[in-house]
């Protein structure tokens, strides 16, 4: 089975991993997260470089009007953010509840600590270069980069759409893009390497519904963002639903859905703490 790593999800998932394998790909002879760490990076490096060959013949650049520049989300401006949310993760066969508090530095860092029943399982940092994670209850330590993210995810995942995933803003701004009117809202279609993007803008000028779409696999996440509320002096939507359309390795659709509550949600301009202490043993295991 798919190890599920998206954003703080993926923290899920190595926190619960007793009821989850971790990938199918992987040889049964390793045991240790450095070793699958690296199993996946060097899986992810080469099957990203076949699928992104394929994905350049399949689609073609679209182009976007000038006049239509204007027709962009109201992003989030802001230098840090401190949230405390609920997260709720929910498949077919089980139901389970965290509690996620979350620091961030804009296009920079996002830290996430997370627990259950008021112990704490796991904290993950993802900069826009890798995702790392501390397992305390196991004890177990994983460092991963995004083209490994992706592999195990079945579409391409990287910081922007972590990021979007906190606080609704579009995540790609620098892309050609192709407008639709569709009633009151407006999608804006997207391609960045091998997905598809529709980002659909309500009235408000906010991100309303994302989209992403993996071409070669057609695995899907959508994402809405609801109960936008005024939040110093804009738009912050404090609730958000994702939900996760994939094939596991017997091409069977497994579907996962997420509900995101924020209790508390802090804009602050003053630096924040990013604590991150993983044992010296997991980080050179060759110590022990």
């Amino acid at each position: 089975m798919r190890l599920t790593i998206i954003f703080f999800f993926a923290a899920f998932s190595i926190f619960s991993c007793g009821k989850k394998g971790l990938v199918s790909k992987i040889p049964a002879t390793l045991t240790t997260p450095i070793l699958i760490t690296s199993t996946i990076d060097t899986l992810a490096k080469k099957e990203v470089k076949a699928v992104d060959s394929v994905v350049k013949k399949m689609i073609e650049p679209v182009k976007i009007e000038e006049s239509e520049l204007k027709l962009v989300t109201e992003d989030l401006n802001f230098n840090y953010l401190k949230a405390k949310s609920k997260i709720v993760w929910k498949t077919q066969q089980n139901q389970d509840t965290y509690t996620v508090d979350i620091r961030m530095k804009k296009d920079s860092l996002i830290w996430v600590n997370i627990s259950q029943s008021g112990i704490t399982g796991a904290t993950g940092l993802f900069s826009k270069s890798k995702v790392q994670f501390y397992q305390k209850i196991n004890g177990e330590y994983f460092n991963l980069t995004y083209d490994s993210v992706s592999v195990i995810m079945g579409f391409k995942v990287d910081y922007s759409i972590l990021q979007s995933l906190i606080v609704g803003n579009q995540p790609y701004k620098k892309n050609s893009s192709r407008v639709i009117r569709e009633n009151e809202n407006i999608i804006l279609k997207q391609q960045e390497g091998r997905i598809n993007i529709d980002n659909m803008v309500g009235p408000n000028r906010k991100l309303k519904k994302l989209l992403v779409n993996d071409v070669p696999t057609s695995n899907k996440m959508t994402m809405d963002f609801e109960e936008f509320r005024l939040l110093n002096q804009v738009l912050f939507p404090f609730s958000s639903q994702i939900n996760l359309d994939v094939k596991d390795k017997d091409n069977k659709s497994v579907n996962t859905l997420i509900t995101i509550k924020y209790a508390k949600v802090e804009l602050l301009e003053t630096p924040l703490e990013f604590p991150f202490k993983v044992p010296e043993k997991l980080l050179n295991p060759a110590q022990k």
